[in-house]
Formats: C-alpha cells, sequence, structure tokens
C-alpha cells in the first residue's frame, strides 16, 4: 500500500534545488499518483508516455532526474536513441523484481537506482533524494565508495582493493543500501524491503549477509558488521561513532 511519509523533507529538498523530474509511466493511476505527490513534495513534474517520448523531453529540456517505469512502451527507444540526448539524468526505475536480473546491466550510463512493483511512494521519495545528492556531490567517476569498496553502478559491478567481487543482484543490491547508509544500523526488515520488495523471513537475510560478507571481507579488515538485536552495517570497526 503507498504511504506518503517523508513528504516534508522532500518538500524543503526540492524547492531549495528547484529539481525538475520527469515522470514516465504508462499506468494512468500510478502515473497520477506519483505526479500529485511529488508537485505536492515541491518538485516541478514532466509527464511522458513512451521511450520515444522520454527521449524527446530530454532532448527539449533538462530534467535532473527521471522516474521511469520498466514496462513503459517503447523502452528500446531509450537505448537505440541514447547517443542523441547529451544530458543524461540520474534514472530511477520502477519494476518488478522478478526482472532485475535482465535490467540492470542494461540501464547505460550515469546513476540510478530502482524500486520493486508494487511500489510505496515513501520508498521512491526517499530513493529520488539520494540520487539527487549523489548528482549533486558524487564522485566524479559516478562510483560510490569506501574506503577500498567501490561499487560502479554504470556497469553494476563491485571491487575491493584490487580484487573484483562476483556477486549476485541481490548481493549487490545488499552491499549498495549498506555502503550508502554506512555507519547507519540497518535492520533485517528494513534491507529485506530494499533488495527484494518485501519482507523475507526465516533464514534468508542472514544467509544472504553471509555470503556477501564471505566475498566483501576475504582479505580484511572486516566492513560489514552485525549489531545483534538490531540489525546490519558497513564501515570499519575502529571508526565507529
Amino acid at each position: 500500500m503507498s504511504t506518503y511519509g517523508g513528504i516534508g523533507e522532500t518538500r524543503s529538498l526540492a524547492r531549495d534545488g528547484g529539481q525538475h523530474l520527469l515522470v514516465a509511466v504508462d499506468e494512468p493511476d500510478n502515473a497520477e499518483l506519483l505526479s500529485t505527490t511529488l508537485e505536492l513534495a515541491g518538485y516541478r513534474i514532466g509527464i511522458a508516455g513512451s521511450g520515444t517520448e522520454v527521449l524527446t523531453r530530454l532532448a527539449e529540456q533538462r530534467f535532473e532526474l527521471v522516474v521511469i517505469d520498466a514496462e513503459l512502451p517503447e523502452m528500446d527507444a531509450l537505448a537505440q536513441g541514447r547517443r542523441l540526448v547529451t544530458h543524461r539524468p540520474p534514472v530511477l526505475l520502477l519494476i518488478a523484481w522478478d526482472a532485475l536480473d535482465k535490467v540492470l546491466p542494461e540501464l547505460g550510463a550515469g546513476e540510478r537506482d530502482y524500486v520493486t512493483k508494487p511500489f510505496r511512494i515513501a520508498e521512491v521519495l526517499a530513493r529520488i533524494q539520494v540520487l539527487l545528492r549523489g548528482r549533486a556531490g558524487g564522485g566524479r567517476d559516478g562510483a560510490l565508495h569506501y574506503a577500498d569498496l567501490v561499487l560502479d553502478d554504470t556497469t553494476c559491478q563491485a571491487r575491493r582493493g584490487r580484487r573484483t567481487l562476483d556477486l549476485t543482484p541481490a548481493e549487490y543490491r545488499l552491499l549498495r543500501h549498506l555502503l550508502v547508509n554506512a555507519y547507519k544500523v540497518l535492520s533485517k526488515e528494513q534491507i529485506s524491503r530494499y533488495v527484494w520488495g518485501d519482507f523475507r523471513g526465516d533464514n534468508a537475510m542472514e544467509q544472504l549477509v553471509s555470503r556477501l560478507r564471505r566475498k566483501v571481507d576475504q582479505e580484511g579488515p572486516a566492513l560489514i558488521h552485525t549489531r545483534r538485536g538490531f540489525g546490519y552495517w558497513l564501515g570499519r570497526a575502529a571508526d565507529e561513532g
């Protein structure tokens, strides 16, 4: 179910920066929900109904971010016409979780993130804030860094020092979430909803974290830690706090 949490903070960020967002969603109800909520949050909104129209709008004016549904008609036009667009804003993709494997490597250059469907408005707002903040102050290469850990969203690859980490999409997603929230303890439910779009019980989260930890911390020092009874966090233990 969609919620409107976080609009107050987002409104101040949007009005301070005057961000112009392009919403490209085929389903009318979702398009109306997103555009109305984002306008209430203080963003200026443009609308597109197909991949071809997205390219046209991007060629006509500058947008700070594009929210696009993976099931939008004429999505192939985006890949074919990518070189025609000189300004490439960050992209927030709305996608079914079981389609991530096919779509993530094809998103192209630039900052991007995704929210699994059915999406929650609060999560969409939060992801938009992260993308826009990264656009304003991120590294010149668009990669995410922590110590000797690097995540390159352009290629969906991660490195620790000179080692390339062979990560599954879920492991990459988990590592990215931990890195963006470095030193912040994230609960199992928070991580699960980010990685899979819903909360998975049993030992699914413990197993995922264990696999990721073996790959990331294989040659220490350890970066992924457990706060028993609370969740997981990423950082150097000596620098905590």
